[in-house]
């Protein structure tokens, strides 16, 4: 199995579809003002029941009821026919309705890699998330895994509601003091498919996806893990002492947003503190995207949002969970290398990057054979007994595909390709080398009249650099949804995360043979979320007053911009040029920093409506979203209390003044360091643009005081089209002890309609 097909697997993204007018029933999500329920009714369920009795085509309407939805959302998911949904079109209470959509299915160092130390910083301050709850929403769980291990564990926290759903080889005893919950929702998926059989209704993971996702957010300490004799060492989630539940909602046989929708508003009544959503959806308001409706309901119970930006990068505007109250995630690399070393005939040697699962040595003094981009697989087969060497510029799968069909013995592909990582995987001894590498290879190859080689693999080399760098599958911002916040939020490792997965799902093949393990290395920002989600774990535990707001605003403003070898972080899928926040967010989390942030920027539900309101929402778009019966639009503004500055400009060639536009930025930021501070405004230029902050100087007499900035940009953006150009501003304290950066970013980008 290649790497690509993890990737496009298991980071899931909701297609949007157009409502229809269908024959015959189809299942869909219908929200409503629960203000208008009729006195006569005990519940809502009675009273959603009734609308379905009113306005039924069948003898048994209540049994189309599948879901209500008392928590993230009001409103229930049924079987609805055409003259049904007009019937409901005008039924007072009701606001909206959709149809429900298909979803198409889009650690043992990255802990160390990320600074966690058991002995100082968060991992001590935090108890290591000790009773903090992180819900995941995905294809469920492999609860035999050593990474729910609860030895040491006290009795599940008492203001748990949550359950543990039996069925089929998944039994009471499935759960733990470690994993506490796990549900299973398919009600949605089976409306929408009556003739379909499920091979197993229970929580029990049969993908891979879940076990991997939690266990990276939240998994016990494993010794002795590795794949295959890859990343050996001691496997752990990043906060290793928090609870997990899971919420199977995803499924082999696919997914439906009702069933997601569920899941969340569940996990919410059951009391988790973080939901970590390694899915979104593309293309959709708020006010029509279950992720974005749930997660206002969480935010507003003080449950910490985590969700993966997607995996459609690297182009600009295809970013989803755009949504400002929730924290959305970019995918970097970690400086770790999974290698495969070429040893050469002449003594010198090659390392390559390579995820062979075969014998270690397999390849021996095989004759090297130069066969240009790999594309003629006649001739390939002519030279199939050799060490086949491919010169690839791009379309690295198709090269590997094709020497693959042609069943060469090894062969190494030389290739900068940007997407070069997601064919590192080989179900035939392969290695994927660098031009700088190829290069020596082949100055070997045509100055000997018997060039060999011979192939190592299971090799993993540490301290690699560059790193991080912004994987280029990462889909980058600006949001459709949301494009006056300034997304991603944050990055986090993504690229080939080492976690715990289902031990009946292959990971793999050596040839034919397929292969099974308890662990697997994945990439996407399915992976990057996870670690986001348990980082949020360890900053709830150790500062449980904060706000969801809050603890998004130390993990952005705490970021770094910078690499291991002290440059900025780079980004692959512009060739290695610096990477802009519209790819990476405010940069790579410091899990450490995050604890003492100095100052931080919070919002709440009446910020958010606000931005709502001047959002050109309708009233009932926003009760949607926000469940009230009446909404207060007064001092609307889409300049939210946010850790980042996007200002979007026309492109023109001109330098005349009258050209200049201006944009200007309110925020407040609260004192969560010392009693006494100040702090001074340092402003790293946006190319061609004046940035002034007033005041510069913040001055704070105690802690939890809030002082208030101006951001003004004045200019233009002259050069060509969708230009992203980009700076900071970081607040500096007197004595030297934090320094609050938060990303700008300016841009001409015009995708689409903001």
């Amino acid at each position: 199995m290649e790497l690509l097909i993890p990737l496009i697997t298991y980071a899931i993204t909701i297609l949007p579809a157009l409502r229809c007018a269908v024959a015959d029933s189809a299942m869909h999500i219908v929200y409503v003002d629960k203000s208008f329920m009729p006195k006569v009714f005990s519940s809502h369920h009675d009273w959603y029941s009734s609308m379905l009795v009113t306005t039924s085509d069948t003898s048994d309407p209540v049994t189309d009821l599948m879901y209500v939805y008392d928590n993230v959302a009001h409103g229930f998911a049924a079987r609805l026919s055409q003259s049904q949904l007009s019937h409901l079109e005008t039924t007072p209470g009701v606001l909206s309705y959709q149809a429900d959509m298909p979803v198409k299915p889009d650690t043992t160092y990255t802990p160390k890699f990320l600074g966690l130390d058991s002995g100082i910083g968060l991992w001590p301050a935090s108890g290591r998330g000790e009773d903090v709850i992180i819900g995941v929403v995905d294809t469920g769980v492999w609860p035999e895994s050593a990474s729910f291990n609860d030895t040491g564990f006290s009795p599940v926290p008492k203001r748990w509601h949550g359950a543990c759903e039996t069925g089929p080889g998944f039994g009471s005893s499935s759960c733990n003091n470690k994993l506490i919950g796990a549900r299973a929702f398919n009600k949605g998926l089976l409306a929408n498919n009556p003739n379909l059989t499920l091979s197993n209704t229970t929580p029990r993971d049969t993908d891979g996806h879940g076990t991997h996702t939690s266990s990276t957010a939240g998994g016990s300490p494993v010794s002795g893990a590795s794949f295959f004799g890859y990343s050996q060492g001691t496997a752990s989630g990043i906060a290793p002492q928090a609870r997990v539940a899971m919420y199977k909602a995803l499924w082999d046989e696919g997914a439906y947003t009702s069933d997601i929708l569920a899941a969340i508003d569940q996990a919410v009544y059951d009391g988790v503190d973080v939901i970590s959503l390694s899915l979104g959806i593309d293309g959709l308001p708020f006010y029509k995207d279950p992720v974005a409706i749930a997660s206002y309901a969480a935010m507003e119970q003080g449950i910490i949002v985590v969700a993966s930006s997607g995996n459609e990068g690297p182009d600009l505007g295809l970013l989803h969970n755009g949504t400002p109250w929730l924290t959305t995630v970019a995918a970097t690399t970690v400086n770790r290398v999974f290698s495969g070393v070429v040893r050469l005939g002449d003594g010198s040697s090659i390392n390559g990057e390579s995820i062979y699962l075969g014998k270690p040595v397999v390849v021996k003094n095989l004759p090297l054979k130069f066969m240009g981009n790999c594309t003629d697989k006649k001739n390939l087969k002519e030279t199939r007994h050799s060490i086949v060497v491919c010169e690839v510029k791009k379309y690295i799968g198709l090269a590997t595909q094709t020497v693959k069909a042609a069943k060469v013995d090894a062969s190494l592909f030389i290739t900068d390709d940007i997407f070069s990582e997601l064919f590192v995987r080989f179900s035939f001894p392969g290695v994927l080398i660098t031009p700088q590498d190829g290069a020596t290879l082949l100055d070997y190859i045509n100055n000997s009249s018997n060039p060999t080689a011979t192939l190592h693999f299971r090799q993993t080399i540490l301290g690699v650099g560059p790193a991080p760098q912004v994987a280029t599958y990462s889909s980058r911002g600006p949001s459709a949804s949301s494009p006056n916040v300034l997304k991603p939020d944050i990055s986090a490792p993504g690229s080939l995360i080492f976690a715990s997965w289902s031990q009946n799902s292959t990971v793999g093949s050596d040839g034919s043979h397929e292969l099974y393990s308890p662990f697997n290395i994945i990439s996407g920002t399915s992976m990057s979320c996870p670690h986001v989600s348990g980082l949020a774990a360890l900053l709830r535990a150790a500062r449980p007053e904060w706000t969801p707001a809050m603890i998004r605003s130390a993990m952005m403003t705490t970021a770094s911009s910078l690499d291991n070898t002290m440059e900025p972080i780079k980004d692959i899928g512009t060739k290695g040029h610096p990477a802009t926040p519209l790819a990476m967010g405010s940069g790579q989390i410091e899990p450490n920093k995050a604890l003492d942030p100095g100052l931080v920027y919070d919002a709440g539900p009446k910020d958010y409506i606000k931005f709502l309101c001047a959002s050109n929402f309708t009233y009932d778009q926003i009760k949607i979203i926000t469940h009230l019966s009446s909404v207060d639009c007064s001092g609307a503004s889409r300049d939210l209390n946010y850790p980042s500055f996007i200002a979007f400009f026309e492109g023109k060639n001109t330098s005349s003044l009258t050209d200049r536009a201006v944009k200007v930025f309110r925020r407040t930021v609260t004192n969560v360091g010392d009693n006494e501070a100040t702090y001074s405004a340092i402003v790293k230029g946006v190319k061609g643009l004046l940035i002034t902050v007033k005041p510069d100087k913040l001055v704070f007499t105690k802690k939890h005081e809030k002082q208030s900035f101006e951001v003004r940009i004045e200019g233009q953006i002259r050069n060509r089209k969708e230009e992203v150009v980009h700076g900071s501003l970081t607040w500096v304290d007197d004595k030297g002890n934090h320094e609050v950066r938060s990303p700008i970013v300016a841009t001409t980008f015009s995708g689409y309609a903001l």
